[in-house]
C-alpha cells in the first residue's frame, strides 16, 4: 500500500519569541490521490502549515511525514531536496523568475531534481517532451513558451507556474492561494486543467483557498480551525 501523502501527528509550532503555539494539530492524513479544499481566515496559520508540510518550517514537536519520509530526520539540505524531487508548490504570486523563458521556468524543478528527470524517463520523456504536453494540456500556447515571464499575463504566468509545479510528476501538489488574482470564470477554468492533470498524474492535491465557491470541486473541504487546537492568539508570523 502506498504511504500517504501528508500524515501529521502531535504537530506543535510556535514562533520563536510567541507566548503560545500557533498551531496544535493532534492529527491529519492526506491520501494518495486526495483533493483536499483548506479553508481559514487571514493569520489562522495555513501558510505556516503549508511551510512545515514542505520541510521549509521544522515543528517544535511532533511529526511530518510526507510520502512516508520523516521530515524531522532529514538535515535541511536533504529537506531541500526531498522537497524538490516530491512536492510541487503554485504560490499565490507565482515566484516565477521574470528574466527566464516561460519554457525555462517550467522546467528549473527538473534541473534541480534528478528524480523529477528520472521520473519522465521511465515514463519515456525528455524534459522538453513534458513541457510541451504540460503546455497543451494547461491551455498555454506553445508560441508563449519562448517569451520572458515578464511578458505573460497573469492568467498566463499562472498557468506557467502550475506547469513548473507539475513537471516530474511529484507526488503532491501543494497550492496556496493560486486563483486569488482571477475572475470567477478564469478561477473556474483553471481549477479544471489543475486537477485534470493532478488526476493523470496521480499526484495529491491540497488547495488552500479563502474562496468557498471552489470547494464543491474536491474530494474533501477541511476548515483549519476543525483541526487546529491552538488559541487565535497564538497565531502569528505567516498567514
Amino acid at each position: 500500500m502506498s504511504p500517504t501523502a501528508v500524515d501529521l501527528q502531535a504537530l506543535r509550532f510556535r514562533w520563536r519569541g510567541a507566548a503560545s503555539d500557533c498551531l496544535a494539530i493532534d492529527a491529519f492524513a492526506l491520501a494518495p490521490r486526495e483533493r483536499v479544499f483548506l479553508q481559514g481566515p487571514s493569520g489562522s496559520g495555513k501558510s505556516t502549515l503549508l511551510a512545515l508540510i514542505g520541510g521549509v518550517l521544522t515543528p517544535s514537536t511532533g511529526q511530518v511525514q510526507v510520502a512516508g519520509q520523516a521530515l524531522s530526520t532529514l538535515s535541511s539540505a536533504a529537506r531541500d531536496r526531498f522537497r524538490a524531487d516530491h512536492i510541487g508548490f503554485i504560490f499565490q504570486l507565482f515566484n516565477l523568475l521574470p528574466y527566464l523563458s516561460a519554457r525555462d521556468n517550467i522546467m528549473l524543478p527538473c534541473r534541480f531534481s534528478a528524480a523529477r528527470r528520472q521520473r519522465l524517463q521511465q515514463a519515456g520523456q525528455t524534459a522538453a517532451d513534458e513541457v510541451l504536453r504540460l503546455a497543451e494540456h494547461l491551455d498555454l500556447s506553445p508560441a508563449l513558451l519562448g517569451r520572458p515571464a515578464s511578458e505573460l499575463s497573469v492568467g498566463q504566468q499562472q498557468r506557467v507556474a502550475a506547469a513548473r509545479a507539475l513537471i516530474g510528476r511529484p507526488g503532491l501538489i501543494v497550492a496556496d492561494e493560486p486563483t486569488s488574482a482571477l475572475d470567477a470564470d478564469r478561477q473556474s477554468a483553471f481549477l479544471d486543467l489543475l486537477l485534470g492533470e493532478c488526476a493523470a498524474s496521480d499526484a495529491a492535491l491540497l488547495f488552500v483557498s479563502h474562496d468557498p465557491r471552489l470547494a464543491q470541486r474536491f474530494d474533501r473541504v477541511l476548515n483549519l480551525a476543525d483541526i487546529n487546537r491552538a488559541a487565535p492568539s497564538g497565531s502569528g508570523g505567516m498567514e
